[in-house]
């Protein structure tokens, strides 16, 4: 089962911790973490769906426990964050580019990325991010509510209300004076 997952996902899920991360060498080290966290048990996983799961949520976990011991991670994201407002791309064409994407998240806190993350890539439910990341419900709609108005700031976005559990992600439209 591992094998299966490293040879057909191990692309996504460097991706997905890269988005945490910010850096690949470090999403590598995480996905290698995780992988070994998860498959260094004896588990039962009945397909390589669930397994990829199980190994998401533990990439945000481990993102998230190194951010906790004032890792490199952190260090980056206060680098990021203090540089000036100049480096945060302007409305010209920012959320179709990736680069503009990767500042935004930059700038959130460990905890509003990972939620930011589960919600709107993995689409979970408030629910299921907060078990996942061991936190109230409570926690995950506020990181969430902070983290999209940060990217809505940096990057041009607006997060749609919806009634459902995960809201889309639609480019601002332009207001008129």
């Amino acid at each position: 089962m591992a094998t299966e997952l490293v040879e057909t996902r191990y692309g996504a899920l460097v991706g997905y911790a890269t988005m945490l991360t910010g850096s690949r060498t470090d999403a590598e080290d995480i996905v290698h973490d995780a992988l070994i966290a998860v498959f260094g048990k004896r588990r039962s996983l009945p397909n390589v769906g669930a397994a990829e799961g199980y190994v998401r949520r533990a990439i945000a976990n481990k993102f998230l426990d190194r951010a906790r011991k004032g890792s490199r991670e952190r260090l980056a994201f206060r680098r990021v964050a203090a540089e000036p407002e100049e480096t945060v791309p302007g409305p010209e064409g920012q959320a179709t580019d990736r680069s503009s994407i990767d500042q935004a998240m930059a700038l959130l806190t460990p905890q509003e990325r990972a939620c930011v993350a589960m919600r709107y890539m993995d689409q979970l439910s408030t629910r299921e991010a907060a078990i996942a990341l061991g936190i109230s419900e409570g926690s995950v709609k506020r990181y969430v509510y902070d983290g999209a108005r940060k990217l809505s700031a940096a990057i041009n976005i607006e997060i749609e209300a919806a009634d459902h559990e995960w809201a889309p992600v639609s480019p601002k439209k332009e207001r008129s004076s």
